[in-house]
């Protein structure tokens, strides 16, 4: 597989616990013991569900607005991502010349050789900062296109767990899993009922 000069996308990061907190447990005091329930207190009835929201970026059975958002971004960098494939051809072949003139298989004067080295060294050079420009901007669009998607699922996943009677979500794509009793799974059914309420947008993502 050919080396790409753009990242991989960035994975969604979703609430384990579908609740307007930030998702973690509050600690314990250390100075105090906790308290002892009161008499008659009821335990909360909790309802945990599986989600494995590697799925949700499946191009084929996954969230459709993610792919329809990912085939935009791939031909917004069609461009760039050519010109960098092109840079690094003609850095090859510039290689292939610089060790052949090395070679001595050819009489070459110094001064030739020097000329080419330099001009492979000043690609190699232009390669690299025009790669690192790339990735910036890739990772930035990305972020612009998908945080908006990522804000949506969360909510849809609140929504879905209220609806539900469900009081946690655990994203087992994060979290390792032992042993996973499949009627806990909703990945599926929640990716089902997500793509039925939020169709894609169009194919292409453009810029503002």
């Amino acid at each position: 597989m050919s080396k790409k000069i753009y990242p991989a996308i960035v994975g969604f990061v979703l609430a384990i616990a579908v609740s307007s907190a930030a998702g973690q447990r509050p600690a314990t005091p250390t100075t105090q013991q906790p308290a002892a329930p009161q008499a008659g207190a009821q335990i909360p009835d909790s309802k945990i569900a599986l989600i494995y929201s590697d799925d949700f970026r499946d191009t084929k059975t996954g969230i459709a607005r993610y792919k329809a958002l990912m085939n935009g971004l791939t031909a917004e960098f069609a461009k760039p991502q050519q010109e960098l494939n092109q840079m690094a051809q003609r850095i090859q072949q510039l290689q292939d010349e610089l060790t052949k003139l090395q070679s001595g298989a050819v009489p070459v004067a110094p001064e030739q050789i020097r000329a080419k080295s330099d001009q492979l060294d000043q690609l190699k050079k232009d390669y690299q900062r025009r790669g690192e420009d790339g990735q910036a901007a890739y990772k930035k669009r990305h972020d612009e296109v998908m945080t908006p998607l990522n804000d949506d699922i969360n909510k849809a996943l609140a929504g879905y767990a209220k609806a539900h009677g469900i009081t946690v979500i655990i994203d087992g794509s994060q979290v390792p899993m032992i042993y996973v009793d499949d009627k806990v799974d909703i990945t599926r059914a929640f990716i089902n009922e997500f793509n039925s309420k939020n169709p894609p947008p169009p194919a292409t993502a453009t810029r503002p």
